[in-house]
């Protein structure tokens, strides 16, 4: 694989699989090559990707998806992580396995958690800043986080859950969520609101402040990356040193001068960096 340097034309082929439960997930096809399953965040479908996949394509099958609850996907309740990791699986199979994984934020812990479970399906792991809170450089989430997010969304205050989302897990100040309700992107956060819940079975209680289990994630066979930003806060680079840490094949590198969003303002710095764990382990 050789490195990113530019951007290729991006064709895409929609199309969807049938997860284990029944589950409808859609998903986009582009490019060519080995194939890379790329999976969202909190709140981002796969638009969010958009991007970083568009640089990928040079070298790569990239597998889009929709998680499911979001964009053109279906969901099927009750939800368990294990659900989401199957609709990983069939994606996976969809694509010709083996596949590499990235994921980014919470994204990155589900894709994690994939990798523990499907063993040499999966060849490669890359993860973006997965957002654990491993100290005290961060306030934990709340013990009551979870419960009180499905009783906002349960009362039909979707908007209030995204706030609060937003100020204690991704630790907005209170200041500035006024404004961002005012900006009309602030509706498709409402839209995909319902699946808030699901990241946050995803983390469990991997906010808390405290250190990452040492021997939660020994089963993930494939080589792994995970990375973080320069410009990020101390807690997100203190939890992407935690991870690498305790995985049993796992490289740390730093992209300098990215923050939490380089999966949308440096796709090429991201994807480069990629390349070179691809050809440093000979993937």
């Amino acid at each position: 694989l050789g490195p990113a340097l530019r951007k290729a034309p991006m064709e895409s082929t929609p199309s969807t699989v049938t997860s284990k439960d029944g589950t409808t997930i859609a998903f986009e096809r582009l490019g060519s090559g080995p194939a890379i399953l790329l999976v969202s965040p909190a709140l981002g479908d796969h638009s969010g990707n958009a991007k970083l996949a568009n640089v990928l394509t040079r070298n790569l099958t990239v597998i889009n998806y929709d998680r499911r609850g979001r964009g053109a996907s279906a969901d099927t309740h009750p939800y368990a992580v294990a659900r989401e990791v199957e609709d990983i699986q069939a994606l996976i199979e969809a694509a010709g396995s083996p596949a590499y994984l990235f994921g980014n934020s919470s994204g990155a812990v589900l894709a994690l958690e994939a990798a523990a479970t499907l063993g040499s399906q999966v060849k490669a792991l890359l993860m973006y800043e997965p957002p654990f809170v491993v100290d005290d450089s961060r306030p934990p989430l709340p013990e009551e986080y979870l419960a009180y997010l499905h009783d906002l969304i349960s009362q039909g205050r979707r908007g209030d859950a995204v706030q609060y989302f937003m100020s204690r897990a991704v630790g907005v100040p209170e200041e500035m969520l006024d404004g961002m309700r005012r900006d009309p992107m602030w509706a498709s956060l409402e839209a995909a609101a319902d699946t808030l819940p699901y990241d946050g079975e995803v983390m469990g209680d991997t906010m808390s402040g405290k250190a990452l289990p040492a021997h939660r994630w020994d089963s993930v066979e494939a080589p792994a990356l995970v990375m973080a930003g320069g410009a990020s806060p101390a807690w997100i680079q203190h939890a992407a040193q935690a991870l690498a840490g305790t995985l049993p094949r796992c490289k740390y590198r730093v992209l300098e001068g990215c923050d939490h969003s380089a999966v949308t303002t440096a796709p090429v710095d991201l994807a480069t960096t990629m390349y070179g764990f691809f050809l440093a382990e000979h993937l």
